[in-house]
């Protein structure tokens, strides 16, 4: 099988590929929320990382917005069906982070999370995770 331009698998691993993504509709797992909730529920995320991941939740049909008239104006965001839908296999990706996650780790200290097609030339670091002595070159250039 191919992975076309159009392909769904890479579709769906397109939405997972952002780091909040996943951790956004696993956050509104219970029910809605408004962005100050989410902010608190999620360590490290920005204001700003948190209100792009929404907008591109909405857009992709995974979350609703859903804005009150009142003063002072309110939102919420909450999963939609499509976006409930995703919650077991984000379910089984946990799964799978909590039983081998120590061994990633483990990989990435010992050096073996070095890629062979980092940058242009195949020697610059890979989203910083060589670990080599390439990555240590490569930062000296």
């Amino acid at each position: 099988m191919e992975f076309l331009a159009d392909c769904r698998t890479r579709l769906a691993l397109d939405l997972l590929a952002n780091t909040w993504n996943g951790v956004v509709v696993w956050a509104l797992r219970h029910g809605p929320q408004r962005p100050v909730a989410l902010r608190r529920r999620i360590g490290g995320i920005s204001a700003k990382a948190l209100n792009e991941t929404l907008r591109r939740l909405e857009h992709n049909g995974l979350v609703a917005r859903r804005a009150y008239r009142e003063a002072p104006p309110r939102v919420d965001y909450r999963l939609t069906e499509l976006g409930e839908a995703l919650l077991g296999p984000l379910e089984t990706l946990g799964a799978w982070a909590h039983s081998h996650g120590d061994a990633v780790v483990a990989a990435r200290s010992a050096g073996r999370g070095e890629f062979a097609f980092g940058g242009l030339d195949g020697q610059g670091p890979v989203l910083g995770l060589d670990q080599g002595p390439r990555a240590e070159e490569a930062q000296h250039r």
